[in-house]
């Protein structure tokens, strides 16, 4: 009994001076922990003076650029209407039609270092170039298309040396997801763009059980107006949301069906004031309508385009001295060689006749004259040339700055086949659409149709009218169609959540 209770006495002292061997090592490592604990705190509190007195600078100089921003452009529309007035009292006796030279965003090319240091210190260079979208004519010029910025100003790389794994951090949640990290403390942090430190921390899933919540949207609105009085509309209802989601919690897009609904509507035909003749429009537009005169229409296509178009206009003509709709006309074609073309679609255009060299010609700004424009439409001549749609595009962008504060704007192009640049006339398109409605008459089955849903105003179903050849064309049904588009029966206020809200 005496030797076992010295053996097992032997036994708990080793045990003893083990259990405090393992506690003074961890006194150790626990000492040294709360000392990086509070080295981390205290850094972190002045990292964090430091953001806040940076987040409110940046705020500060945001909202310097965003005043600036406006201020300018508030400018610029003031500058706008003082060049009319200017041109009114010059003797003029209207409003004259400036277009101004519009860029692209500056493109950067290759910067000549990649980082400051060795024979290059101060960093490499590199040009910047843009292109003129539409050039100007009697109005501001084109700015500077290319120059030259600093780049890559940064020092050269410093590689990143990390540390042994810690042990796995608490949950971050206790429902819906949290998760727990581990870390590798960075011996040396990587600088310049040196060799990145990888993995820093590891993360792994914990209490999966959720406590997400989607979006709550509200009850459907009531149902919009029909889009049209006639030849087929659509009514629509939308839900908006009531509550934002939170967390991983979803919520549909405004176009997805479950916010955004359409029932159709008005499935008759229009009915005419004159058998055999369009339907009349007497509405408050401003309408721009854009002829194309490309060769591929042929001399049948052009006579029927032109018939159309005259009939287009008559459908403005009320009987009184004067519509109530403004509208100007736009003849587009484009030069026959591709020489011709890169002056007309170049970087500088500056020179270039618009109406001679690229065949753009505006036959009318703005009127209420209907018998006027019927007249010049009548007489004019087929270019005959290639379709620079895009140029057209952005010239009645330019006509529409000469419209009505209170009208609504609509452009309406009448085209029968492939614009020179697809690319070119969806840049333009966006831009037509931010400040108008856009339609669009393709005509036969050479007219990029796919393409032609995408330029035109959302919904597609009511801004492109199809016709199928050009005996078509000349049917008063291809003008009445357009009108019960663009020309319902107005109201005496806008709906809440109607077509501008979605467009």
């Amino acid at each position: 009994m005496e030797n076992y209770c010295r053996d097992t006495r032997k036994t708990l002292e080793t045990e003893i001076e083990d259990a405090q061997s393992i506690y003074e090592e961890a006194q150790k490592k626990l000492s040294a922990a709360t000392e990086r604990i509070a080295t981390a705190m205290n850094l972190a509190r002045l990292t964090a003076m430091k953001n806040n007195f940076l987040d409110e600078k940046l705020r500060t100089e945001m909202k310097k650029c965003t005043d600036a921003y406006l201020g300018y452009e508030g400018e610029i529309c003031a500058l706008k209407k003082i060049r009319g007035e200017l041109y009114k009292i010059k003797g003029g006796g209207h409003s004259a039609f400036f277009q101004d030279c519009e860029v692209s965003r500056w493109a950067p090319e290759e910067c000549t270092a990649e980082c400051a240091g060795g024979t290059m210190p101060d960093g490499g260079t590199q040009i910047i170039t843009r292109k003129v979208l539409n050039g100007a004519k009697d109005g501001a010029e084109c700015l500077a298309l290319a120059g030259i910025q600093k780049c890559n100003l940064h020092p050269c790389p410093v590689d990143c040396v990390l540390q042994a794994w810690s042990g796995w951090s608490k949950c971050t949640a206790e429902c819906g997801g949290g998760v727990q990290q581990r870390l590798k403390e960075v011996k040396q942090a990587m600088k310049y763009d040196g060799k990145p430190c990888g993995a820093t921390s590891e993360s792994r899933a914990c209490n999966q059980a959720s406590c997400e919540k989607d979006c709550v949207l509200s009850d459907w609105t009531t149902w919009s107006k029909c889009s049209k009085d006639c030849n087929g509309g659509t009514r629509k209802r939308i839900k908006y949301i009531k509550e934002k989601a939170v967390g991983e919690g979803t919520c549909a897009d405004k176009w997805d069906e479950t916010r955004l609904e359409y029932k159709k509507c008005n499935n008759f035909g229009c009915e005419l004031e004159i058998m055999n003749e369009p339907k009349v429009c007497n509405n408050s537009l401003d309408v721009v309508l854009l002829i194309d005169g490309s060769g591929s229409l042929g001399r049948r296509g052009w006579n029927a385009e032109i018939k159309m178009a005259e009939m287009f206009v008559d459908a403005f003509n009320t009987g009184g001295t004067e519509s109530h709709a403004n509208v100007a006309v736009i003849l587009y074609s484009g030069p026959r060689t591709w020489s011709g073309v890169w002056r007309c679609t170049g970087k500088d255009t500056k020179g270039v006749d618009m109406e001679n060299t690229c065949k753009i010609k505006t036959v009318t700004h703005f009127t209420h004259n209907m018998k006027d424009v019927h007249d010049k439409v009548h007489g004019l001549q087929w270019p005959s040339g290639s379709t620079l749609t895009s140029i057209a595009l952005m010239q009645a962008k330019s006509e529409l700055a000469l419209g009505r504060k209170d009208a609504k704007s609509i452009v309406v192009v009448i085209t029968d086949g492939r614009p020179l640049s697809f690319r070119n006339t969806g840049i333009a398109a966006r831009e037509v659409r931010k400040s108008a409605r856009l339609l669009w008459v393709p005509v036969t089955t050479y007219a990029p149709l796919k393409y032609i849903k995408m330029w035109a105003t959302r919904r597609w179903k009511e801004n492109v009218v199809q016709v199928d050849d050009f005996s078509a064309l000349e049917t008063p049904s291809v003008v009445t169609d357009i009108m019960a588009n663009i020309c319902p029966k107005p109201e005496p206020e806008d709906d809440k959540w109607g077509y501008d809200h979605w467009r």
